[in-house]
């Protein structure tokens, strides 16, 4: 479906606009950065380059103690932090303290190594934990100012299921101010940087974990998403990220909480470095609702239908994908093709052109009892008096806010933005739902590009506000999506793909993360390009 002329002219002024102000950042932004010039040191010690799965069976066998392990990702945040400022606050004592505990379980136990990795598969194994989740004893705040201070006193269910697997936090990593962005930068922990290039962005809002993941600051962690905030640092950061079906981890105690039906978009899952890691992480953070995924089924890549979505046609307020990613992309195809004799089909969806548009519509749209999402002033002030977006933007061209510029913008946008649903955009999601529902099945996998480029220099979204639209679009379907990454480009940047399936058929996309894994190689050293 083409645009109208109508259309092309707003595409016009929409993207003159935005490089109009990006060539006046560029302008007044200084050229060089506190990190410009400096790169990631290589990874040197082998426990760092093996899967949670593997240093588990290690830790059980005794072939390695959980505090050898605990100690060598301690040394290697202590190595990386100070470059990628992913890390926020650690607990590192505690975190030695449960290793040694956790070995001495080990050298306890009577009933062998099958009764440990049944009860607990994680032992002794090190984890991080997105700063949104409540982590006892851990900050609470998502990077605003007004909440300095807050400490959790419990864990969110996530966190406690992989912890009762007997996983180590070591501690929490840095996300936008509330999550509601695409860069993890706030005015209470400062800015993270991508470990494969130190001025380009780590993504948002998980983008702290997925910085010190890829850096092999540690092993698995775990993410959340309402918007791509799994899928987009995952990719940005060459690792692997799983968007579960909603309604299947519970959401409890993270923070901002939900609002409205946001909650029907809101995913937790896993983020780690290695592929064989996402099954057994998320089979524990189910939890009690494990009977609703299949995740015990054998896949036969094989007998899957495939698909690829190579961009989202023509949107009024999204770039288009850049070559390089409809080239790898068209790459997956060629090597699912040649090494499963599968046929994948390509599809072109017109609805997603409005994929910005449904996320925003559906966001904003009242619970069942008629009540409307928590205004974002509200959320800015909290716990204190609400925030005045237009005031707070006053305050900022002065320097004396304690909010970033992209948080005043998305408050400023919900402000002024019409409130009233717009009936087209409804019809456009609830039809973009129905071809994808009876395209896909339940045993249909499709690729779809998760960002129309590789990871942007710090700020630069700013001046592409709706690009993150991929993504977004994905969590108002409520479909299971898994991030994969598809090796570097020649400015050794990740490049990746996102693998997407039916709803509760996690499954699927988890099978092929492991495939690509093996066809493309997976994660990369950021320091060793």
């Amino acid at each position: 479906m083409a645009l109208s002329p109508v259309e092309k002219l707003q595409v016009w002024l929409f993207k003159a606009l935005t490089g109009a102000l990006f060539a006046l950042f560029r302008l007044l932004s200084p050229r060089r950065s506190a990190v410009s010039g400096k790169k990631l040191p290589p990874v040197s010690n082998p426990l760092l380059v093996m899967s949670a799965m593997q240093l588990a069976k290690k830790i059980r066998r005794k072939e390695v103690s959980s505090v050898e392990v605990v100690q060598a990702y301690i040394d290697r945040i202590q190595e990386v932090n100070p470059l990628l400022n992913a890390v926020v606050k650690d607990r590192f004592e505690a975190a030695l303290q449960e290793a040694a505990q956790a070995d001495k379980l080990i050298e306890e136990e009577n009933g062998g190594e099958e009764v440990l990795e049944d009860r607990l598969p994680l032992l002794g194994v090190p984890l991080s934990v997105k700063e949104s989740f409540a982590l006892q004893g851990m900050p609470f705040t998502t990077g605003v100012v007004s909440r300095r201070g807050i400490v959790s006193t419990v864990d969110a269910p996530p966190v406690a299921l992989l912890k009762r697997a007997g996983a180590i936090p070591l501690g929490v990593t840095n996300t936008p101010e509330l999550c509601m962005w695409l860069e993890s930068h706030n005015h209470l922990y400062g800015i993270t940087n991508n470990p494969y290039d130190l001025e380009r962005i780590a993504g948002g809002s998980s983008g702290g974990e997925a910085s010190i993941l890829a850096a092999a600051g540690a092993v698995i962690g775990i993410g959340s998403d309402i918007g791509g905030s799994i899928r987009m640092p995952c990719f940005f950061n060459g690792i692997f990220g799983h968007k579960t079906t909603p309604g299947v981890i519970s959401i409890e105690n993270e923070y901002p909480p939900c609002s409205g039906r946001q909650e029907e978009y809101l995913s937790n899952g896993p983020m780690c470095r290695y592929a064989e890691d996402l099954l057994p992480m998320l089979k524990i953070m189910v939890g009690p609702n494990a009977q609703m995924l299949s995740l015990d089924t054998k896949v036969d890549l094989k007998k899957l239908r495939f698909f690829t979505i190579p961009h989202n046609g023509e949107s009024v307020v999204t770039y288009p994908v850049s070559k390089e990613l409809i080239e790898i992309q068209r790459k997956v195809v060629e090597r699912l093709e040649a090494d499963l004799g599968v046929k994948v089909q390509e599809v072109r969806l017109p609805e997603l052109r409005y994929g910005f548009q449904i996320w925003d519509t559906y966001m904003g749209l009242p619970d069942k009892e008629g009540k409307p999402p928590q205004p974002f002033g509200e959320l800015m002030g909290e716990p204190g008096q609400p925030a005045w977006p237009l005031w707070e933007l006053l305050k900022w061209m002065v320097g004396k806010s304690d909010h970033t510029i992209a948080v005043i913008g998305l408050g400023l946008f919900e402000e002024f933005n019409p409130s009233k649903p717009s009936n087209f955009i409804i019809q456009q999601k609830e039809k973009l739902q129905k071809e994808l529902e009876e395209l896909l099945g339940t045993d249909g996998v499709f690729l779809y590009p998760s960002y129309p480029r590789v990871a942007p220099k710090h700020h630069h979204p700013l001046f592409r506000p709706f690009d993150f639209a991929y993504t977004g679009v994905i969590n108002i379907l409520g479909l299971p999506v898994t991030q994969c990454p598809l090796g570097l480009n020649e400015e050794g940047l990740p490049l990746g793909v996102q693998v997407g399936a039916g709803k509760l058929q996690d499954h699927l996309t988890l099978e092929v993360a492991l495939y690509l894994e093996k066809a493309f190689g997976g994660w990369r050293d950021p320091g060793a390009k």
